[in-house]
């Protein structure tokens, strides 16, 4: 059976985790905090989650196990079976998590954890948001899903990725990212209802106060 390693406040974690729940793929979830272990660098060579045991050996790097996953062709697919359509999915999917993602993740210290940053690295962060959010209007269908009709590993990364952009945009530089784009709100509150988000949100807010707390001593007292 697959084992997913990981914590519940990993955005990255939840994204494979959700991915095996909705292709309805049976899999054991092992809470890992990660670390420089050469136990754990055995299993994942950057010591990061998520980490998947398959039966041949362990995956690495969130985009690469959901690329397995639809590569497997067991459960439920969540990519198109045309060519140009399944390379539309990937587009967005690329596009969320570089021009949405990351540039939020660059902020996580000012809007989590108590760290000032430099006004470079927000102002660079700041354009980057503000630049994604535009190109995910104008490449996302939200038809309602973002890449069609159809739930994809694109709705997944638009998921996690799309409302931690707006709340650090939100908390770090008083955006309000999701203000003209309707079709953005519409479809994470559709995404809020499905029973295996709820399931995964449940156990990430009770994670959280426990993981914002030990983050922010760590932070402090680094800087």
């Amino acid at each position: 059976m697959l084992k997913l390693y990981g914590f519940p406040v990993s955005n990255y974690v939840n994204m494979v985790n959700l991915a095996l729940l909705e292709k309805g793929l049976p899999f054991d979830f092992v809470l890992t905090i990660p670390d420089q272990s050469p136990e754990f660098l055995a299993k994942s060579p950057r010591g990061k989650v998520p980490c998947l045991e398959t039966e041949q050996g362990f995956i690495s790097e969130a985009s690469v196990i959901l690329e397995y996953l639809e590569e497997s062709g067991t459960g439920k697919a969540l990519l198109p079976t045309d060519p140009y359509q399944r390379a539309q999915v990937r587009a967005l999917m690329k596009e969320i998590e570089l021009y949405i993602e990351l540039p939020a993740r660059s902020c996580f210290g000012e809007a989590f954890f108590g760290v000032t940053l430099a006004d470079p690295l927000k102002a660079r962060a700041r354009d980057e948001l503000v630049a994604g959010f535009a190109a995910l209007k104008r490449h996302g269908k939200f038809s309602p899903f973002v890449a069609g009709d159809s739930f994809t590993l694109a709705d997944i990364l638009f998921l996690y990725s799309v409302e931690l952009g707006a709340t650090v945009g939100q908390l770090v530089f008083g955006l309000d990212l999701l203000g003209d784009f309707p079709a953005a709100r519409a479809l994470l509150q559709r995404l809020g209802e499905n029973p295996n988000v709820k399931q995964l949100a449940a156990r990430s807010d009770a994670a959280m106060p426990g993981f914002i707390a030990a983050m922010r001593a760590r932070m402090q007292g680094a800087a």
